[in-house]
């Protein structure tokens, strides 16, 4: 898809510039074993799921985000010619520069202070993207734009996102959430399986991060769950609901397809080496 170490908002929907910038993989051609493959080598992405020795979905691998309809994305950038070309513009969901992007009563559900704040963050044209601060980009919306690891036990969870954003761990250990968190850029995450999909409740973030490349804000009152469903081997859905009554009059949701990324692995990310943003966002 593509792999970036900040995101720019240069000109709001009108015309958005990414920076990107393609980084070395410590392992970029290493098959994984026990992947099941056709008769050419390569993974049979169709194949069924695989599961855990407790019968569980298992989750573990590197996934990225997808378009759900090839190249949708381009209904949001207006003008293509301005994205960085290492933003695959077929793939790339929609959802990473407008997660209201197929949402068109996200207007009438924005409190008067998630508008002010969008506003604002669109009159300063991405000079204040925590992620060109090299700030982490938290979540959803570092799960929108760059890939990122799940490593799978049966009491915790690890997600390695490759961009500059801390891990994240999702407890599996029966933990309710703390009821007075410090707040954090990632968040506090505990998760159920229910059936097949694994449901995960996030709370404890705080307010520096956006969700969209575009700028919707959240609160530190956001309350996030994830439902996450693998149906293949190569494939897995998962729908982020917003819960943030601060912000939003009522919760929203969205749901993103991923693709696994077989024979690879997340990249390292070091967001201040050779950065090249702060000299121009002023002050």
């Amino acid at each position: 898809m593509y792999r970036v170490k900040a995101i720019n908002i240069a000109k709001a929907l009108i015309g958005i510039a990414i920076s990107a910038t393609l980084l070395h993989a410590q392992w970029l051609d290493q098959k994984d074993k026990g992947i099941p493959r056709l008769k050419d080598g390569k993974p049979n992405l169709f194949a069924p799921a695989p599961r855990t020795p407790d019968a569980k979905p298992a989750l573990t691998g590197v996934w990225e985000s997808r378009a759900a309809v090839p190249g949708e994305v381009r209904r949001v950038i207006r003008d293509p010619n301005q994205v960085d070309p290492a933003v695959d513009l077929e793939k790339a969901t929609k959802y990473f520069m407008n997660i209201f992007a197929d949402n068109k009563a996200a207007d009438e559900i924005m409190q008067p202070e998630a508008a002010a704040l969008l506003k604002a963050r669109l009159q300063a044209m991405g000079t204040t993207s925590p992620s060109s601060h090299c700030l982490p980009a938290g979540v959803p919306f570092s799960m929108l734009i760059t890939p990122f690891k799940m490593i799978q036990t049966p009491i915790e969870i690890v997600v390695l996102p490759e961009d500059n954003n801390p891990p994240r761990q999702i407890y599996l250990d029966g933990r309710k959430l703390p009821k007075d968190p410090d707040p954090s850029w990632m968040g506090y995450s505990v998760g159920q399986w229910q059936g097949d999909t694994l449901v995960v409740d996030t709370n404890g973030f705080n307010d520096k991060t956006w969700l969209d490349a575009l700028g919707h804000p959240h609160s530190e009152s956001m309350h996030l769950t994830e439902r996450y469903r693998r149906t293949d081997l190569g494939h897995m859905q998962v729908e982020f609901r917003v819960d943030d009554p601060k912000m939003y009059v009522r919760p929203f949701s969205v749901t993103v397809p991923l693709a696994l990324m077989p024979d690879t692995d997340v990249f390292e990310s070091v967001c201040a080496e050779n950065e090249l943003d702060r000299q121009h966002l002023g002050r």
